[in-house]
């Protein structure tokens, strides 16, 4: 059963709803014809294809009512002039309706991880709800928002952004009480222009925010410890500095398992975690900021982190038919492709870096792609590359004194798994890494399936 009325819905965003319909209710939202739920409002948004066309469709797969901009048959229906801007609209009137506090996370590399680190904790303590894999933008943000049940205490929301005033947006509809940057780097760079222009972008999460909100930063990261300005929000630094108010002490890998030291206003508890990667130590750290900002216990910040997994695609490590394959194919860029060559270079055997290019790098793609393949000489023992990039890496692995032979680019993925085939060996360690858009997964796919049928 929904229970936001289409009447409350078109009073938010300004829409039209026939009196006759004005009682009907929804609960969450979709865009996509394909996987909409009964009960939800069908969004029909514009682009490539008008969705318009498939409110149709919608109410047949069991859509409660839709959102469009045109009337499409004798259905429960508000009518708007821009339905993306109106369910940006909706969802702000739900977030203050269901009166939660808000916990937002955006930063370059790991907000993903950050998110899901920082649920887990508060799960222990609260009444938690999660953006879903993949909703951090002005599309996916809102409908998360809407689906989310009636008795939520705390929403901790992903939020993306990749040009300027897209983060302010997603704040006004968010509203963090609590907002985390977890750090500052190349991604986005293409639009963006500088790091600090990338900066400038991710504090535009301060906007949304109430006066007695509380800024999370990372303390360990030069451009956020070194701001300028001035913020009506309390901030709190985590990191390894010692003037950071939640300090981490004595990170260290034992085989699988990521340890630390949390200390923070004369608490000091041990944290273990089944990871492998020192980059996952500033996650964890928000989460754990996150975490002492709610109130939840030490002790009990100390066990959900204790068992806490990571999501699927991220730096998975996987035993298949005698080898070792890291798949980490959901996203890349350099400061998450070096990480990834570290874990690489721990493991054992030989150690082949299936590398996608990292996108939407800008005038330094180039120069990144070029120092990844510096990096990878001392931590891989060979690296095929695929990607209009892949000759800037090869070209770094030559220039670090890599042999012709063991580094190779690719212009074409069937060629590319072909050579993985020729070249991989039982014992081997694999890893499978790049930018969402070069879909390394498929190369992966095919990988596992060859072996698969080699059983």
């Amino acid at each position: 059963m929904g229970r936001i009325t289409l009447r409350q819905a078109a009073q938010w965003c300004g829409g039209y709803v026939e009196e006759k319909y004005a009682d009907v209710t929804f609960l969450g939202a979709s865009n996509d014809t394909r996987e909409i739920k009964p009960g939800q409002l069908f969004v029909a948004l514009q682009g490539a294809r008008d969705g318009n066309d498939f409110v149709l469709s919608a109410m047949a797969a069991g859509a409660a009512a839709a959102l469009c901009t045109r009337r499409m048959g004798d259905c429960p229906a508000i009518y708007v002039s821009d339905t993306r801007i109106a369910l940006g609209e909706i969802a702000r009137g739900e977030r203050q309706r269901l009166g939660m506090k808000v916990v937002g996370i955006t930063g370059s590399v790991g907000k993903s991880t950050t998110k899901e680190m920082a649920a887990t904790v508060l799960e222990g303590t609260w009444r938690v709800s999660k953006t879903p894999v993949n909703h951090n933008n002005d599309i996916g943000m809102p409908m998360a928002i809407l689906g989310m049940p009636e008795d939520t205490q705390v929403a901790v929301l992903e939020m993306g952004m990749n040009h300027f005033r897209e983060m302010a947006y997603l704040s006004s509809i968010a509203r963090p009480d609590v907002a985390v940057i977890v750090n500052i780097g190349t991604m986005h760079i293409e639009n963006l222009g500088t790091i600090e222009g990338i900066r400038q972008a991710k504090m535009e999460i301060v906007e949304g925010m109430s006066t007695d909100g509380s800024l999370i930063l990372n303390g360990d990261d030069t451009m956020l410890r070194n701001l300028t300005g001035t913020f009506r929000q309390k901030i709190t630094y985590f990191g390894s500095d010692p003037d950071c108010a939640v300090r981490c002490i004595e990170p260290h890998q034992e085989e699988n398992r990521l340890c630390f030291r949390v200390e923070s206003m004369g608490a000091s508890f041990p944290v273990e975690m089944n990871l492998e990667g020192m980059h996952y130590i500033s996650d964890a750290m928000a989460a754990v900021s996150i975490g002492l900002q709610l109130g939840v216990a030490p002790e009990n910040i100390r066990q959900r982190l204790g068992q806490f997994h990571n999501l699927e695609g991220r730096q998975e490590i996987l035993q298949v038919a005698g080898y070792t394959v890291i798949k980490d194919c959901y996203n890349a860029g350099p400061e998450s492709m070096a990480a990834a060559l570290q874990v690489l270079s721990t493991k054992p055997g030989r150690r082949i870096a299936v590398l996608g290019d990292m996108l939407e790098l800008g005038s330094c793609a180039q120069a990144e792609h070029y120092r990844i393949g510096r990096l990878s000489v001392k931590r891989t023992d060979m690296v095929l590359a695929y990607g209009p990039n892949a000759p800037r890496v090869r070209s770094g692995c030559l220039t670090g004194g890599m042999p012709e032979n063991r580094c190779r680019a690719f212009q074409d993925k069937t060629e590319l798994t072909s050579a993985l085939l020729r070249f991989a060996k039982p014992g081997d360690t694999i890893l499978f890494k790049g930018s969402h858009g070069m879909h390394m997964e498929t190369v992966l796919e095919a990988f596992l399936a060859d072996k698969a049928e080699k059983k």
